[in-house]
């Protein structure tokens, strides 16, 4: 295994990506579930084409996605007005709130982790995340 592979590793499992079903902040919600909303933050509305876009997902993926966060009151779709084909997602008033605490322990997990790490090192750690993932896009 190389040295690249090995670190990665570590690094997913000490982060806690390896358990889909919770955010690494420790919140009972499916890391894509979480960058779901927090993309749909960012807009009024989003397609679910936008969506599937930004997060690098399977159309597919993003339908069931969708889905399970309507059946959770955490989103509302409605047909476009101009396009009845397209379908926009935006949150509701119960996903809103989701989304701020899940930012809040966001913030606060990330805060921790900068915290840990010696001062005069936490601009090389951000440094190197940012070349890993143009190597990773430019990789794909």
């Amino acid at each position: 295994m190389t040295c690249l592979q090995t670190s990665l590793i570590a690094f997913i499992r000490a982060f806690g990506l390896h358990h889909p079903e919770k955010t690494p902040c420790g919140q009972s919600v499916s890391v894509a579930e979480a960058h779901a909303l927090m993309e749909l933050t960012q807009a009024v509305s989003l397609s679910q084409g936008e969506l599937s876009q930004r997060l690098h997902l399977e159309k597919s993926t993003v339908s069931r996605m969708v889905s399970s966060l309507e059946r959770k009151e955490w989103i509302k779709r409605d047909r476009n007005p101009a396009d009845r084909r397209i379908v926009e997602i935006q949150l509701t008033d119960i996903g809103k709130q989701t989304a701020e605490i899940l930012s809040a322990a966001r913030q606060a997990k990330f805060d921790k982790v900068l915290s840990a790490i010696p001062k005069g090192r936490k601009d090389d750690v951000i440094d190197a995340l940012k070349i890993l993932v143009e190597a990773i896009r430019e990789s794909q």
